[in-house]
């Protein structure tokens, strides 16, 4: 049984920074990608950023040069910067691992002023 742990998120005001974690339980294979995703009001649920066993990374052009992901083995984490409104969002931790695929709970993030 697989778990997805996430914590983080908030309100805060444009041009501010935000940290999420996920922390991952269970039995997982090393070779696996976790990442981010976020769902904002009436749009689907689109990928901000994943990161790989290998720590390759990737990302939506609109997070580009503002979001860093990090993982330390099954942690993994999303520094958030220079937000902006459209950043708000309920963001999911996800793992696929093994052609299966995990999700967190969810946590709200809300940029506005």
């Amino acid at each position: 049984q697989v778990r997805l742990v996430e914590s983080g998120g908030g309100s805060v005001q444009p041009g501010g920074s935000l940290r999420l974690a996920c922390a991952a339980a269970g039995e997982i294979a090393s070779t696996n990608v976790m990442g981010w995703y976020r769902q904002r009001p009436g749009s689907q649920r689109e990928l901000v950023a994943s990161i790989y066993y290998d720590d390759t990374t990737l990302y939506a052009d609109s997070v580009k040069d503002r979001f860093t992901i990090s993982r330390d083995g099954t942690e993994m984490s999303l520094q958030m910067n220079n937000l902006k409104p459209e950043d708000t969002a309920v963001y999911y931790c996800n793992l696929v691992v093994r052609f299966k695929i995990y999700w967190g709970q969810g946590t709200q993030v809300t940029v506005s002023s």
